[in-house]
């Protein structure tokens, strides 16, 4: 538990930065949805909803970013990055298991983020 809490702003910079790079969808919505899920879409509504949630996930990876250099606001970033990533996951088991092999590297990542901010919080409540 120490190695995370000693490690976890270096964790919570490159889980930040690799969430960032959904920031491309912004600018190649189909190739975001293809390379994620492995489908593609016609129409302007999915163009429109595929850039907003390239927009929403690339501001979360920000914010982890930010919390990795801002100790003041870390627990808070982490908390909310976490919490995007868990029900993210919840959702494609519920509702996407066509697409879970195609997001498993996804998947992986944000499970991975989750489980370490649940040890970065408990370890930061019990030091309190």
């Amino acid at each position: 538990m120490l190695l995370i809490t000693q490690n976890f702003k270096w964790i919570m910079l490159v889980a930040g930065i690799l969430t960032a790079t959904m920031f491309y969808g912004l600018v190649a919505p189909q190739a975001a949805l293809e390379s994620m899920f492995g489908v593609s879409f016609d129409g302007q509504l999915q163009l429109l909803i595929v850039r907003s949630w390239s927009a929403l996930i690339g501001l979360m990876g920000v914010v982890m970013i930010y919390g990795a250099f801002s100790e003041t606001n870390r627990v808070f970033a982490a908390s909310i990055a976490a919490l995007s990533k868990a029900i993210f996951v919840l959702l494609i088991f519920t509702f996407g298991q066509d697409f879970i092999a195609q997001a498993a590297p996804a998947i992986i990542l944000d499970v991975a983020v989750v489980v370490l901010t649940v040890i970065f919080l408990l370890a930061q409540r019990n030091s309190k």
